[in-house]
C-alpha cells in the first residue's frame, strides 16, 4: 500500500508531462518547467568568461564543467544539444564534490558517435549511455551540426533516458555494486572508482564543456522536481 501511494503522488506530481509518468518514456511538454540556468548565469558556477549564453544556447570555450548552485534530488531533465564533429561531453548528475565529480556522480553520455575517433568505443561510450557503465539500447544521436533532444529522469537510483524520441536507457543504480565489474561483467574505467550502488541521489547538476578539444552547445534546458 505504501509503494502504491508513492507512485500515485509521483504521478500526480507529473501531471505537467504530455505522458504523465515517471519515468517519462517519451519527450514531455515543459510548458511551464523551470529554465535550470537564468539567462545571466547567476544560478550557475564556473569560471568567469567560460561559458556563455548567446540566442538561446549555451556553450563553452573550455574543458569546463558548469555547475547549478542548487541540489536535485528527483527530477526530469529536458534540453537539447548540438555536437560539432567528434565532440564528447555529457551531463552530469548527483553530484555532491564539483571540485572531483568523476568517480562520485552519474555521467549520461554525450559523444559524437559518427567520428572516426570514436568508432571503437566501449558501447558504455557511446552517446546515451551511463558512461563506464551501461550502455544505450540503441544509437540514435544525430549527426554534428543538428539538434538533439534529450529527456533524462531521475528518482533515487533509478535513472531512464530519452534521446530523440527514443526511450534508451534505464538504469538501477543499486545493482551496481563493484567499482572495477559491471554487472554484465565488462570492466569499469579505473578512474570511476566508486560502486554506483554507493553513490549519493541528490547533488548538484553540470554540463560538461569543450572537452576533447571540441564545441557542445547546449538549449532549452528545463527542469522539473518530483518532490
Amino acid at each position: 500500500m505504501k509503494n502504491m501511494l508513492i507512485v500515485f503522488m509521483t504521478v500526480c506530481l507529473t501531471a505537467g508531462c504530455a505522458t504523465c509518468k515517471v519515468p517519462a518514456t517519451s519527450h514531455p511538454n515543459t510548458k511551464g518547467w523551470q529554465d535550470l540556468f537564468k539567462a545571466d548565469l547567476s544560478n550557475a558556477n564556473f569560471p568567469k568568461g567560460v561559458w556563455t549564453l548567446e540566442d538561446g544556447s549555451l556553450t563553452a570555450s573550455k574543458d569546463v564543467v558548469i555547475w547549478t548552485t542548487n541540489d536535485y534530488q528527483n527530477f526530469i531533465l529536458d534540453l537539447e544539444f548540438k555536437t560539432a564533429p567528434a565532440a564528447n561531453s555529457g551531463v552530469i548528475v548527483y553530484s555532491v564534490d564539483t571540485a572531483n565529480w568523476i568517480p562520485g556522480a552519474v555521467e549520461i553520455q554525450i559523444l559524437d558517435d559518427y567520428a572516426a575517433k570514436w568508432a571503437k568505443a566501449d558501447p558504455t561510450w557511446k552517446c546515451g549511455a551511463i558512461f563506464g557503465h551501461l550502455a544505450p539500447e540503441k544509437f540514435v544521436v544525430k549527426k554534428p551540426g543538428e539538434w538533439n533532444h534529450y529527456t533524462i529522469t531521475c528518482v533515487g537510483q533509478k535513472i531512464d533516458i530519452v534521446l530523440n524520441g527514443e526511450h534508451i536507457t534505464s538504469m538501477d543504480m543499486s545493482k551496481w555494486t563493484s567499482s572495477q565489474k559491471n554487472p554484465d561483467g565488462s570492466a569499469i574505467p579505473s578512474w570511476l572508482s566508486k560502486p554506483m550502488s554507493a553513490l549519493p541521489t541528490k547533488g548538484k547538476i553540470g554540463l560538461q564543456g569543450k572537452h576533447g578539444d571540441a564545441p557542445i552547445w547546449f538549449r532549452n534546458i528545463k527542469i522539473k522536481e518530483l518532490k
